[in-house]
């Protein structure tokens, strides 16, 4: 009877343990599954991170290219009948414009006039825009491309990247904050035996944090 209190204290001891090796797997697996998903993201965010804070110090030379075209005269008909603001372009005439500068206007909203029909088309890292004569049909493009930096810049802000590279920057996000608090739970694990853990992570709160409150105004 006397062996009954050791005996369930280690029972006791390798169940704490075993729940313990469990979390660790399961931390552990996870921690390199969100750094396998956003390591490269992660660096390449970090990357433009630092282009984007020193942008005014990078030399950019935007080049600048100007095309135009006619469109068929079978189709001018249909550009001069008014439109509603923002509607897009007929299907054919979208097309027509596409085949003659090379910029697809399809299902972009324009800005109707009298005169003419504009449809601007931003992109990641430059401009494009196109004007079509409603009386002539003529087809007036402009592409500027600001180099791949601005380019890098630009899909690190999301800046008229499209539907699918705003659902990539929030799965990528969904990993990195995965990847961070399973590094922040396998710290708390180890913490015991590594006595800087503690301090070091107060250091990377409190060092942004006291730049924020006494040189950010």
């Amino acid at each position: 009877m006397s062996q009954a209190p050791p005996l369930a204290m280690a029972a006791q001891a390798k169940r704490k343990r075993k729940w313990r090796g469990w979390w660790l797997k399961q931390l552990h697996s996870w921690h390199w599954i969100s750094a396998a998903l956003s390591l490269i993201g992660m660096m390449l965010f970090a990357i433009t991170g630092i282009t984007l804070n020193h942008a005014q110090t990078i030399d950019a030379k935007p080049v600048v290219v100007e095309k135009s075209g006619m469109l068929p005269a079978t189709l001018l008909e249909t550009l001069r009948t008014q439109r509603t603001a923002d509607a897009p372009l007929p299907g054919a005439v979208a097309g027509s414009v596409a085949k003659a500068v090379g910029l697809d206007p399809t299902g972009r909203p324009v800005e109707w006039s009298d005169t003419d029909a504009y449809v601007a088309l931003p992109r990641p890292g430059g401009d494009a825009w196109v004007s079509i004569d409603r009386n002539t049909g003529r087809i007036t493009a402009e592409t500027t491309d600001r180099g791949w930096v601005s380019y890098l810049n630009d899909l690190h802000k999301g800046r008229n990247a499209g539907a699918a590279w705003a659902w990539f920057i929030d799965i990528f996000a969904g990993a990195c904050i995965l990847f961070t608090l399973t590094g922040l739970l396998l710290l708390q694990l180890h913490a015991r035996h590594r006595p800087l853990t503690w301090p070091m992570v107060a250091i990377g709160l409190v060092v942004p944090m006291l730049l924020a409150i006494l040189f950010i105004h």
